[in-house]
């Protein structure tokens, strides 16, 4: 700009009195929003761009532990420690000791475009994680993301970041940390002072601020603490089974095919399908097993899986003694009961098309001659036999001779 203003005449100064000059004209337009924050309204959250290493004592490697830091709007009150990466499951865990440090909850969380809180990230209309957005839902508070790439939305955040760095993990640059429960305490021994030391901003401490301004305001904690949850997606399967971790879980059988969402916690494994809940088991740690609720089954796959010799002992001892005797033999002449299914399912259709009563009939008959069998009741119905009254066994009489003793012989 010096250069053009120069060929064009425009100017004669030197280009450090240019420079002077463009330094003084930007900073008229670079100008700040003072911010004014109502107590008990917001936290801002963030990590720390500042790590400290844990060291596993057995194997001696290093592990880079996250600085998770929240900072109240209304009073500067901070929290910090450690965890042992920024994953979904530490970010989530963290909110929650962070609100439990408070002693309540804010009503609006501002956080950074984590890649674990934020889908998503826009300056109009930012997408939020779904276990995230549960967690805002449990505890009743409002999620809204820092627009992307400007820190003077998340200034108090930001100083309160440079603020742990300079007073809390400098001092412990030197020491050597074996575990993440020691470095949390070593944090947790540095946060005190730096909430208890005043500010010549405000002529107070953060904690004094905070006792004044935003604990009386903050919510109540909720009486549960959150169960936090994983979300996959899943195509139901045509045994109208869903896969988690090896194991194999129901849902009613007309979603066959369909796309559901799952929710896991360590307890429960729930399925939506358009925002309604379908399913719900009991979570399992057994591979390969199946979890199955007779509800979900189709109706033809229910009464197979309901087949057993008592249930059909038990419904021909409700027709009659012979059908409940014809089918005790069918289940004895076969050396496993599921060899019998069949042949009974058939008799029970019998019973649907010649009625009970001719069933029983034909099966008075089919025992007095030591028959059994779906084909020889078959045969005595449709000839009708069942009809004719069943003549007793006669004993066959031999002819009159004097070397015949006769029955009265053998008594």
């Amino acid at each position: 700009l010096w250069q053009e203003g120069i060929e064009r005449g425009e100017w004669s100064c030197s280009y450090g009195g240019f420079c002077r000059r463009y330094n003084k004209w930007k900073a008229t337009h670079k100008l700040s929003m003072r911010q004014t924050y109502k107590s008990g309204e917001k936290v801002f959250v963030d990590y720390a761009g500042m790590t400290v290493a844990v060291i596993d004592p057995a194997s001696g490697e290093s592990n880079a532990a996250q600085i998770f830091v929240g900072c109240l709007a209304a009073s500067n009150y901070t929290f910090a420690e450690a965890t042992e990466s920024q994953a979904l499951g530490h970010w989530i865990g963290s909110h929650q000791r962070m609100l439990a440090f408070f002693g309540g909850v804010p009503k609006a969380i501002i956080p950074d475009n984590l890649k674990a809180g934020v889908t998503e990230a826009c300056r109009y209309e930012p997408g939020v994680n779904r276990t995230y957005t549960e967690f805002a839902q449990h505890y009743g508070v409002a999620i809204i993301p820092a627009r992307p790439y400007t820190p003077r939305d998340k200034a108090k955040v930001e100083n309160a970041v440079q603020m742990v760095e300079r007073q809390i993990l400098a001092p412990l640059r030197h020491r050597r940390f074996t575990s993440m429960a020691q470095l949390n305490r070593a944090i947790t021994e540095r946060l005190e002072p730096l909430n208890d030391r005043e500010m010549k901003q405000y002529g107070l401490s953060r904690r004094a601020l905070f006792e004044r301004t935003d604990q009386p305001a903050l919510s109540p904690l909720p009486p549960h603490r959150f169960v936090l949850a994983q979300w996959k997606t899943a195509k139901v399967s045509p045994d109208y089974h869903i896969q988690v971790d090896y194991h194999y879980y129901s849902v009613p059988y007309w979603y066959v095919s369909r796309r559901v969402n799952v929710k896991i916690t360590e307890q429960v494994v729930e399925m939506f399908y358009e925002h309604q809940r379908i399913a719900s088991h009991p979570r399992s740690a057994l591979r390969y097993r199946h979890s199955t609720v007779d509800e979900h089954m189709p109706p033809k796959h229910w009464e197979h899986q309901r087949q057993s010799k008592d249930r059909f002992v038990a419904w021909a001892e409700h027709i009659g003694p012979h059908t409940q005797q014809q089918v005790e033999a069918i289940f004895e002449s076969r050396e496993h009961d599921e060899q019998a299914f069949r042949s009974i399912k058939g008799i029970q259709r019998l019973a649907s098309q010649y009625g009970c009563e001719r069933l029983e009939s034909a099966c008075q008959r089919a025992n007095a001659f030591g028959m059994s069998g779906l084909r020889r009741l078959k045969s005595i119905l449709s000839a009708q036999l069942d009809e004719h009254p069943l003549s007793p066994p006669t004993t066959p009489s031999g002819p009159e001779h004097e070397n015949v003793r006769g029955t009265s012989y053998y008594q």
